[in-house]
């Protein structure tokens, strides 16, 4: 494995860099849609009125963001040609996520809730690798042009990452299904017009086999929203969804019947190896600010970078950093090897739970270094804080994540190598 990066990720970096200056800046500085991104940006993103949704003004900007890099062929880039991308691998979409979330809050990167000038299109990722012929040709275009949203229910009420024991069921009756139950933190259900909807068909609880994914239109009878989580980080958009005798054909499953935890694997892994790269460029961010500040901060006479209490703690989560870099690399550059997704789940795991929890810290030693003003929202640690503190809760917890390199290690599943 090269640890250079390569010419040609090199110059994407650097023709990213120039359509951020060219288009975007310009567009987030119009109309006064920095209000997103400064002090005001929690309660300029939010409709109080509407559950905390996402306000309409926040989302039609994310929107024209997302126009636009796609007419520039940015935002398809790591999927296959045929659908309108580069077909970009694993290790370069880690090297972008790191490169752009480094850059700190803006409309070019916006990890509140995914939105990139490089889609995180993992939803469309597990249609292409699963879906039929005839499900890739009626739903990707559909995805990729927004005209279909499609949403991700594992997780439930009273089962989280323990997802093997989920109640929802789905029963079959002729050429149809009837699923009942319920699912939780199910995102983008404000506006998603399907559901990836995952129900026990077959076996018993705490068997890996007998879940099945259906593609679940939200208007079916039956298929309600019961409310929407107010969170930590707002705005919200993370429903608690009821599915009462909900009916959908048996051309809806994705995948193969009662192998749907095969297709939540694809949408984990792909999610957890470029959220530990974007938890570490944002890290990186924000150790940036903490020592821009320190050298030009002047206390008791002397600059604040001059005292080692500042300077140790900072200089160990980058060096923190440097280490999480190489892993990274070599994780996402394994997948594109051809590794089984299950075999290295360790090293996904330690990449994922790593990268999440310095995000976190590096967040709190910015604000600490930067005292009162680190404290201020002018300064962005907090909202880094309050968005990577999410991370490391869902997609599996980090004591989950803990728990998948502590099954490898000790042979539970499957006896770690080096």
């Amino acid at each position: 494995m090269d640890f250079e990066i390569s010419a040609s990720t090199q110059k994407f970096l650097d023709e990213l860099d120039e359509f951020i200056e060219s288009t975007i800046v310009p567009m987030q500085s119009e109309d006064d849609n920095d209000r997103f991104f400064d002090h005001r940006r929690e309660d300029s993103r939010t409709d109080w009125d509407r559950d905390g949704l996402p306000n309409a003004e926040w989302e039609a900007l994310l929107g024209k963001m997302r126009r636009a890099a796609d007419d520039a062929g940015f935002y398809r880039h790591q999927l296959p040609e045929r659908f309108g991308g580069k077909g970009g691998t694993n290790l370069e979409m880690a090297i972008v996520r790191e490169h752009l979330a480094r850059k700190g809050l803006g409309l070019h990167n916006d990890l509140q809730n995914e939105s990139s000038i490089v889609g995180n299109l993992v939803t469309v990722l597990m249609m292409e690798k699963y879906g039929s012929d005839a499900q890739q040709e009626e739903w990707i275009p559909k995805m990729l042009a927004g005209e279909a949203r499609i949403g991700f229910g594992l997780t439930e009420p009273l089962h989280g990452s323990d997802a093997t024991w989920m109640e929802t069921t789905a029963v079959r009756d002729g050429d149809e299904w009837i699923i009942s139950g319920e699912k939780y933190w199910n995102t983008g259900l404000h506006h998603a017009t399907h559901d990836y909807i995952f129900a026990r068909t077959s076996g018993e609880p705490g068997d890996g086999r007998g879940i099945t994914c259906f593609i679940t239109p939200t208007d079916s009878p039956g298929f309600s929203v019961e409310e929407f989580m107010w969170t930590f980080n707002m705005p919200t958009d993370h429903a608690h969804v009821k599915l009462d005798e909900v009916r959908v054909g048996h051309d809806t499953i994705l995948g193969e019947e009662g192998m749907g935890l095969q297709t939540a694997q694809l949408f984990v892994h792909e999610n957890r190896i470029r959220q530990a790269a974007s938890s570490l460029g944002a890290g990186l961010h924000c150790i940036d600010r903490a020592v821009e500040w320190a050298n030009d901060r002047v206390t008791f006479g002397k600059r604040l970078s001059t005292n080692q209490a500042i300077q140790f703690p900072l200089a160990e989560l980058y060096t923190e950093a440097e280490m999480l870099r190489a892993l990274i690399h070599k994780t996402a550059w394994q997948l594109d090897e051809g590794y089984d997704h299950m075999e290295i789940t360790d090293k996904v795991a330690m990449c994922n739970y790593r990268g999440n929890r310095f995000c976190c810290d590096a967040a709190d030693r910015a604000m600490q270094t930067c005292g009162g003003e680190g404290y201020n929202r002018a300064m962005p640690f907090e909202h880094i804080y309050r968005h990577h503190r999410r991370y490391r809760i869902t997609e599996g917890s980090e004591e989950i994540q803990i728990r998948k390199v502590a099954g490898k290690l000790f042979g539970f599943a499957g006896r770690a190598k080096g």
